[in-house]
């Protein structure tokens, strides 16, 4: 009898231990938080609304939760950003409807933050006539103000 507990015991707790870490595994299969940035129309005319749509996913999920979505805009060239806290619309979507006075080439960025992660899309519109477009370098990073950006 002894013998067959010895034989036994190590070889249900090998299968317990299995079963266990198999489903840890698979729930904690990391995703990817994904962001689309849309802008329409991306050319429009000073004083005209234009909709800005930041349409979150996790994985296959749409986030209807985020923790923070934020839209940074701002003229090119300028000092100034304006930060706009955006709210969730429908399905995942986050909505921004504004409309610009000036004239010129302009940029955007979507700040999101969910499941932990950050994502932060840029793209580029024009309101009337293009002004000249910001000089581009190496990196995003290399971009920001340390004040602005320093934890991203």
């Amino acid at each position: 009898m002894k013998k067959l507990m010895y034989i036994w015991l190590p070889v249900m707790i090998i299968i317990s231990l299995a079963a266990c870490s198999n489903n840890n595994a698979a729930e904690e299969e990391p995703q990817f938080l994904d962001v689309e940035l849309s802008i329409n129309p991306e050319k429009a005319k000073a004083n005209e609304p234009v909709v800005f749509e930041a349409k979150v996913t996790y994985g296959e999920e749409k986030v209807t939760d985020a923790d923070e979505v934020k839209f940074e805009i701002w003229r090119a060239n300028a000092e100034e950003h304006e930060m706009i806290l955006v709210e969730h619309a429908e399905n995942g979507i986050y909505r921004l409807e504004k409309s610009f006075k000036e004239d010129g080439t302009y940029y955007i960025y979507s700040h999101v933050t969910a499941r932990r992660m950050h994502n932060m899309p840029k793209k580029e519109f024009v309101i009337g006539k293009p002004s000249a477009p910001e000089k581009e370098s190496g990196s995003q990073e290399e971009n920001m103000n340390d004040d602005d950006h320093g934890s991203h």
